[in-house]
């Protein structure tokens, strides 16, 4: 009888599943992380290895993952994707997936009974089963800051295409966001936008970590040893894109005839290469053993982007090494005016060659710009997503 009543049970424990609501999520995991799409390497995708290094049995929820196109780390972790990740053009070249985005974010279920959510605009509109909380590295710059985000091309094709779809992406925004409470933000600065975007009130910041390791070993980029040698080039390191701003310190450095290293990859780089004279060299998809090197053995690092945090000047302080940065956004957290490097207040080629034609590297002092960088620990990250994730419910 028992077991016969078991039998019942069972039966309509599985019929009640089929007939959860489409909708509806149902938690069969502990923990999750979820992130808009892997397939890139850059800040945001540095934080989620570290996310997953502070929860390493959660599975990470993307809608695009390019194994080749991220960092190599991801491989080690259990991935799942939406159905547009099946299209071999959009985990290489992800803007082009921006009109089904929303819809492959809405359908992509995250079976969790807690999960962290690392965005720039998409994961935060996956299908959660429990509770959450957004690591907000910024509101979605194509929505709120598009001008800046598409630079030169907000005229273009890829511009018409964005403003006829922002009222319709942007009322997806907004039900997306506010399905969670639970926000923190990156840096100071984005703390600002999530309140005036979204309305959310006394966000937390979470300061990333920087998370190259620069006690390993490090090793020349091959076919740059020569350049690299005398240890006299000033670097930049990079995604490709328009609101990087790579394209006036390519002019200021061609013009000077001064040494720059840029360290990335995007749409503007046969661009730049165009414009580069014989003393800019572009290397891309660098291990971070030839990434330390270069870090090690520059001048000083160039900052002079629109970022939300900033992270780079962390990784080159990490190696005792100063910046030039933009005077905005998250370098007034993470640059000490006169103690880890100095601010121009905007990042055209004059002011750049201005910077650099008086900088002096012998008046920084190595280990304090170190101990500077001590305070963005990844130790510390850890510890604090730990402590919050134990508070959700």
């Amino acid at each position: 009888m028992f077991a016969h009543a078991h039998h019942l049970l069972s039966g309509a424990q599985k019929t009640a599943k089929k007939c959860l609501p489409f909708w509806r999520v149902q938690a069969t995991e502990e923990i999750a992380i979820a992130h808009d799409y892997l397939t890139q390497r850059g800040g945001a995708e540095r934080v989620v290895l570290a996310m997953h290094k502070a929860f390493p049995e959660a599975t990470i929820y993307t809608t695009l993952y390019d194994p080749e196109g991220t960092f190599p780390e991801f491989k080690d972790a259990k991935i799942v994707t939406s159905g547009i990740n099946r299209i071999g053009l959009f985990r290489h070249k992800h803007r082009f997936a921006l009109p089904l985005l929303p819809f492959a974010s809405s359908l992509l279920k995250v079976p969790a009974r807690k999960a962290i959510i690392s965005t720039t605009g998409w994961a935060h509109g996956f299908r959660y089963a429990g509770q959450s909380f957004v690591y907000c590295h910024s509101p979605a710059r194509w929505l709120y800051l598009s001008d800046q985000y598409l630079g030169k091309k907000k005229d273009g094709v890829a511009g018409i295409a964005l403003r006829t779809l922002r009222p319709a992406l942007k009322l997806w925004d907004q039900r997306a966001a506010a399905k969670s409470e639970n926000y923190v933000g990156n840096s100071t600065i984005i703390r600002e936008r999530i309140q005036n975007v979204y309305g959310k009130e006394d966000v937390p910041i979470f300061f990333p970590p920087h998370s190259v390791d620069m006690d390993s070993p490090a090793e020349p980029i091959p076919g740059l040893e020569t350049f690299m040698a005398d240890g006299d080039y000033f670097l930049i390191v990079s995604r490709l894109l328009p609101y990087k701003n790579i394209e006036h310190a390519v002019e200021a450095f061609t013009r000077m005839g001064k040494k720059l290293l840029i360290i990335g990859r995007g749409p503007e780089k046969d661009s730049l290469l165009k414009h580069a004279g014989p003393t800019v060299r572009i290397a891309s998809d660098l291990p971070d053993a030839q990434l330390c090197y270069a870090y090690r053995n520059c001048v000083a690092l160039l900052a002079i982007s629109h970022e939300d945090f900033g992270i780079t000047p962390l990784e080159a302080g990490a190696s005792g090494k100063p910046v030039i940065a933009f005077r905005a956004g998250g370098f007034l957290d993470t640059v000490v005016e006169g103690r880890t490097g100095v601010f121009i207040d905007e990042p055209t080629p004059e002011l750049i060659e201005s910077a650099v034609s008086s900088f002096d590297p012998a008046q920084w002092d190595p280990q304090q710009i170190r101990a500077h960088v001590e305070k963005f620990s990844e130790e510390r990250f850890i510890a604090q997503l730990h402590e919050y994730v134990a508070q959700l419910g």
